[in-house]
């Protein structure tokens, strides 16, 4: 069996916000800790039925990028659904009104019109 490690390092000021976060994996293709701006954990607890989730972001974080991050995320979450729901009719369908709601979640908060 194969085994991978994920770790996250995070400083923190004196109150307890971020300045830093590392993330390095042992299955990656670099070895090195790498620099994060944010991140989002979520885990399933199976026993409770529920998910646990950390999210954290750096006191630099610009709002823009953190706008393009929710997006980002949003679409992949539609992404990993869709994969695992083997190939769910529904599953589709839901996915497909999630990626609306992402269109329009870009359209207002101006996140599209960035790239160009």
């Amino acid at each position: 069996m194969k085994k991978a490690e994920i770790k996250l390092q995070i400083e923190l000021d004196d109150k307890n916000v971020p300045e830093t976060i590392q993330w390095s994996s042992t299955d990656g293709e670099s070895a090195e800790e790498l620099p994060a701006k944010a991140m989002f954990l979520a885990l399933w607890d199976a026993q409770y039925k529920n998910s646990l989730r950390i999210d954290l972001w750096t006191k630099d974080m610009p709002y823009d990028e953190m706008k393009r991050f929710f997006y980002e995320t949003l679409q992949t979450l539609g992404d990993s659904f869709l994969r695992s729901s083997g190939g769910d009719p529904l599953a589709e369908k839901l996915i497909g009104d999630l990626r609306d709601y992402c269109a329009h979640y870009a359209d207002k908060m101006e996140i599209l019109e960035q790239e160009n």
